[in-house]
């Protein structure tokens, strides 16, 4: 059975921290693939603060151009919203048998997993990959069986961070694929 990452995130914007993270997932697990999933709205998060959808599912197709193993999908786009993310596993689950799904999240994510809806259903029936996030106590799930800590590189660069030095007129070349960079400059948005 294909074993099929799912990275899911606003991606508002896109940026090489998570495309190194899915990278990494891609070729140093024994994951076939890695699908970046947009999040029209991440139930954590101030729908406000957010760029639309599309623009932000087209960022992801250009930075992912040239990629082997990694994807895009927009699957939440047609789920209720806000999007949690059982939901989508069971959706993904049910549309997809012969693939099996797992979930890829930050130590920061998963500090905070118990907040999450359903979270018991997810432990119980999803394996989760986990990246390291600073500053993160993530000590009661170390022996947890269905958790699997891997040595990805440690990213710092957020997309808040980018949002503002494009805010501040600052130049972001190479925390963006050039692409997503041409993307940004031509529509005029973050500024």
């Amino acid at each position: 059975m294909q074993k099929i990452g799912l990275f899911f995130g606003s991606f508002n914007p896109i940026h090489v921290g998570h495309l190194i993270i899915a990278n990494y997932m891609a070729n140093y697990t024994d994951l076939s693939e890695v699908w970046l999933v947009v999040s029209p709205h991440n139930p954590l998060k101030k729908k406000d603060s957010l760029l639309n959808q599309y623009d932000r599912l087209e960022m992801v197709n250009l930075a992912l151009e040239e990629a082997d193993h990694l994807r895009s999908s927009d699957v939440e786009f047609r789920l209720s919203q806000p999007s949690y993310t059982i939901d989508t596993l069971v959706h993904l689950r049910e549309r997809y048998p012969n693939k099996a799904f797992v979930l890829i999240m930050g130590s920061d994510n998963l500090a905070t997993l118990k907040k999450w809806k359903n979270y018991e259903i997810i432990l119980r029936d999803f394996s989760i990959y986990v990246y390291p996030r600073p500053n993160h106590d993530i000590s009661e799930w170390i022996n947890y069986p269905h958790i699997t800590f891997t040595d990805t590189p440690l990213m710092e660069i957020s997309s808040t961070f980018i949002r503002d030095a494009l805010k501040a007129g600052k130049n972001v070349r190479y925390f963006l694929p050039e692409k997503v960079l041409d993307f940004i400059d031509k529509k005029g948005i973050y500024r």
